[in-house]
């Protein structure tokens, strides 16, 4: 066994690469991330009273369209401007971004920053407009 495992060191690391690319997203859940979740949950969750949309993108790509009614704080800027966001703290706040990697370390700076419902738009604007879901300019 540990022969084969010598003559396959590149396929050995490649099953172990795919296995912790598989439980990542489960893994962030647990380090202070958020919740991934669909076009359609999302569209749930913002029909809910109180509700907030996070764009956390460039000035540039928000100009370009958004997610109806959403807030826009570049993720460069979010940690100076949180406490703009302070009476969401109990209500859901879904964050999104061009595809889901920007709004995952702005989850886990609300999160940590003590918001109790906080959702990544998994696949980010380009999912939501995949879906042919209204965007706003």
């Amino acid at each position: 066994m540990g022969e084969f495992l010598l003559d396959n060191i590149a396929l050995v690391a490649l099953f172990l690469a795919s296995g912790a690319m598989l439980v990542w997203p489960d893994l962030s859940l647990f380090s202070g991330g958020a919740q991934s979740v669909g076009t359609m949950e999302a569209t749930r969750l913002m029909n809910q009273p109180g509700a907030l949309v996070l764009d956390v993108r460039e000035d540039a790509e928000f100009a370009a369209g958004h997610l109806p009614r959403a807030r826009h704080i570049p993720l460069g800027q979010l940690q100076g401007r949180i406490g703009e966001l302070a009476k969401f703290k109990e209500k859901p706040v879904l964050v999104t971004c061009r595809s889901g990697a920007r709004s995952g370390s702005a989850c886990r700076a609300l999160r940590k920053a003590g918001f109790t419902q906080v959702f990544n738009l998994k696949g980010g604007v380009g999912a939501w407009s995949q879906a042919s879901l209204p965007v706003e300019r």
